[in-house]
C-alpha cells in the first residue's frame, strides 16, 4: 500500500447539470449529480468544461461531467478530526453576565 492510496481511493466521472442564478433574488450554483451517489467526508467534486459566466438578472442551466475523487481511509479519517476543531470557529462563547462593566 502506498501514500497516494491512503489520500486517494480512485475517481469516478459521472453526468451532471449546473444551475447558475445571478439575479437580484439570488446568486447561487449548484451542481446535481446525475446518478445517487454518496459523497463522503474528504471526496472532492470537478465539474468538467468551460467556465461559466452568466450576466446580471439571468439564470443558466447546464450539463457538464463531474469527476468525483473519493478519500481514502487516511484523508477521510484526517477531515473527520479537523472539522471538529474547526466547528469551534463558527460560535462564540462568552463568559461575562451581559451587564454593563
Amino acid at each position: 500500500m502506498n501514500v497516494i492510496s491512503l489520500l486517494s481511493a480512485g475517481q469516478i466521472e459521472v453526468p451532471c447539470t449546473v444551475d447558475v442564478e445571478h439575479t437580484s433574488d439570488s446568486l447561487h450554483a449548484h451542481v446535481e449529480l446525475a446518478f445517487d451517489l454518496e459523497l463522503r467526508p474528504g471526496d472532492e467534486v470537478t465539474v468538467q468544461g468551460d467556465s461559466i459566466d452568466v450576466p446580471f438578472g439571468e439564470k443558466a442551466l447546464l450539463s457538464r461531467r463531474a469527476i468525483i475523487t473519493r478519500a481514502g481511509w487516511l484523508k477521510r479519517v484526517w477531515i473527520r478530526l479537523s472539522s471538529r476543531l474547526e466547528l469551534t470557529e463558527l460560535y462564540e462563547v462568552s463568559f461575562s453576565s451581559g451587564r454593563k462593566l
